[in-house]
């Protein structure tokens, strides 16, 4: 009997190794070689795209906005529910007819609580604005009459 052994050969499989690194390696000493060795200003920034940074990259958000994001995600789950809904809706007939839009009242009820209390205000007030600019207005005319 005569045992199946695997005499594959492994010399084109390192011959293609040695090809790839001897590439490589001269492709990276041929560009430092041949390439351009300057020091400019903006050469040690961390991007270098020909404007100075000024300041620190991280960024404060009001909280507000993590507000906004989490009303955001808790609404794109709730349309999730909605679309597993209508992929279903011959199944579930007119009972899942009424949960669904009992489901969507009840979304509803929550978005003009939410939007009562000002959890969808994430700019500047206008009536607040207005009323601090009469207010400035009012008293640099009276400065002016006083003078």
């Amino acid at each position: 009997m005569e045992s199946s052994s695997d005499n594959t050969v492994l010399w084109p499989l390192l011959a293609y190794a040695a090809i790839v690194f001897t590439l490589i390696g001269s492709i990276l000493g041929l560009s430092y070689v041949v390439g351009q060795h300057h020091k400019d200003r903006a050469t040690d920034e961390p991007y270098e795209g020909g404007i100075l940074s000024t300041g620190g990259a991280r960024l404060r958000f009001s909280s507000q906005f993590y507000l906004i994001a989490m009303l955001f995600v808790i609404f794109d789950v709730e349309t999730i529910f909605i679309f597993s809904w209508a992929i279903a809706f011959k199944e579930l007939g007119w009972l899942g007819f009424a949960g669904v839009l009992g489901f969507i009242f009840l979304l509803l009820i929550v978005l003009l609580y939410e939007w009562k209390n000002g959890a969808l205000d994430f700019g500047p007030d206008g009536k607040k604005i207005l009323k601090a600019y009469k207010k400035l207005t009012k008293k640099n005319k009276d400065e002016v009459v006083a003078e």
